[in-house]
């Protein structure tokens, strides 16, 4: 590995690890598809990860991340959940 993670590299791969795009990980974490796609990028150049699956699976085998939870996503204000 090539440098420790951030948090939000690793928040953006345990929702990629969950099978999120990278525009619904934007929403998620309300940040922009692109600041995903940076912070993906700059987590695949750490891990030597030549795509973002394999940054997530490489993040998971080392411990620094597990698959985000689908109820652990932060509610929007003003939307009820059904």
């Amino acid at each position: 590995m090539f440098g420790e993670l951030s948090d939000r590299e690793k928040a953006c791969l345990s929702w990629t690890a969950s099978g999120k795009s990278s525009w619904e990980v934007g929403r998620i974490l309300s940040i922009s598809e692109n600041t995903v796609v940076f912070h993906i990028k700059n987590a695949m150049r750490k891990l030597g990860a030549t795509n973002r699956t394999l940054a997530a699976v490489k993040a998971i085998e080392l411990g620094l991340i597990q698959p985000a939870a689908e109820n652990a996503r932060p509610r929007s204000v003003g939307v009820e959940s059904k």
